[in-house]
């Protein structure tokens, strides 16, 4: 099977991770039969630096020509003091409005090699923390009007938070449907006691709720749910909610597992193509050090074969290879504790290569 796939290299440590996934798919494509084409793309601070736009139109169009895009990290200091629209992450929020991704689906899993990196109390850990967070990505309060005005001599700032019925039940099936295929368990996470947007999510939630009988549904309060996270991550299967409750949510569910270096995410919309990419961030501080652990990018394209190509044995085979790794007690700096093998982020895609 042949694949073109979008390589958005990123900044600062990005590009170390990048190659390492790179690495993965090649050996994958060799030992499958399959060929997989690279397109560069540029966006956030590379793009800056060379057209002035964290994402250009014609870098755009690469992406929607693409099977999919796998993304490393964007941003760094060099680019904070730039006027909003010029910010690296603006290309971010920019590429998922052009390919139509409005659902980001981020596991909050555990690996049982890591239990003791959580921070959580080892009781909380060894019920176990596998959940999945499904954030609707292109609505609600990043998308909505963002203006600054002055009034009675001092400046006001005032940003909108919109979302429409359809817009609501088109993340709020993908949560079901998600749960359908776990443990059949989904809660709507949102502040309908507070928010006019929270109480119409609602309203189409309980509608869909009705399609899906077999789904055990519930609703929580955002803050509550983030003390829930911290106190009994066992009781999630599905979590469903809006853009920005979504974003602080899914760091949070990140955080627990030990390091964010472990978790990939996908976000996709109504057809194949879809955006993969680590959670975490470009790392600024240590790029160009070896020392940025490769495996979320690599467990990111390994969804990407999984959800996009319908890849199943060859993103088992990265992901069986990623936890030999683990069994073999080798990690980057991010993961290492005492008795282990402290190795960096080009030597981790060796060891995970040599296990394939």
């Amino acid at each position: 099977m042949e694949k073109n796939i979008a390589v958005i290299y990123g900044d600062c440590a990005s590009p170390e991770i990048v190659t390492q996934a790179l690495r993965v798919l090649d050996a994958v494509a060799e030992k499958f039969g399959h060929t997989f084409t690279y397109t560069k793309v540029l966006m956030g601070g590379e793009a800056i630096d060379a057209y002035g736009d964290p994402l250009p139109q014609s870098e755009l169009d690469k992406c929607l020509q693409s099977d999919s895009v796998l993304l490393g990290a964007i941003g760094g200091p060099k680019w904070e003091g730039l006027p909003g629209d010029k910010r690296a992450e603006k290309g971010l929020l920019r590429l998922r409005a052009g390919m139509g991704l409005y659902s980001n689906n981020r596991p909050a899993k555990i690996w049982p090699q890591l239990a003791d990196a959580s921070p959580l109390k080892p009781a909380i850990v060894e019920k176990g923390i596998d959940f999945i967070v499904v954030r609707e990505l292109i609505g609600g309060v990043y998308f909505g009007e963002h203006r600054t005005y002055e009034e009675n001599g001092e400046k006001v700032a005032v940003d909108t938070m919109p979302y429409s019925e359809h817009e609501i039940e088109r993340i709020g099936r993908i949560g079901f449907e998600t749960a359908r295929k776990r443990q059949k368990k989904l809660t709507c996470v949102d502040k309908a006691n507070v928010l006019d947007t929270s109480r119409l999510w609602r309203e189409v939630m309980h509608r869909l709720a009705a399609e899906y009988p077999d789904v055990e549904y519930r609703e929580m309060f955002v803050d509550n749910c983030a003390m829930q996270i911290c106190k009994d991550p066992a009781q999630f299967d599905v979590i469903v909610t809006e853009n920005m409750f979504g974003d602080i949510l899914s760091d949070e569910a990140s955080e627990i597992t030990g390091s964010i270096g472990m978790v990939p995410s996908s976000s996709l919309g109504d057809g194949t193509r879809g955006l993969y990419e680590p959670i975490h961030g470009s790392a600024p501080d240590i790029a160009g050090q070896d020392i940025i652990n490769p495996i979320a990018c690599i467990l990111s394209a390994a969804m990407m074969l999984r959800y996009s190509f319908d890849m199943a044995a060859e993103a088992d085979c990265i992901e069986a290879a990623v936890n030999q790794v683990l069994n073999d007690g080798i990690r980057t700096a991010d993961i290492w504790r005492p008795g282990c093998e402290k190795v960096g982020c080009a030597a981790m895609g060796d060891a995970i290569l040599a296990r394939l």
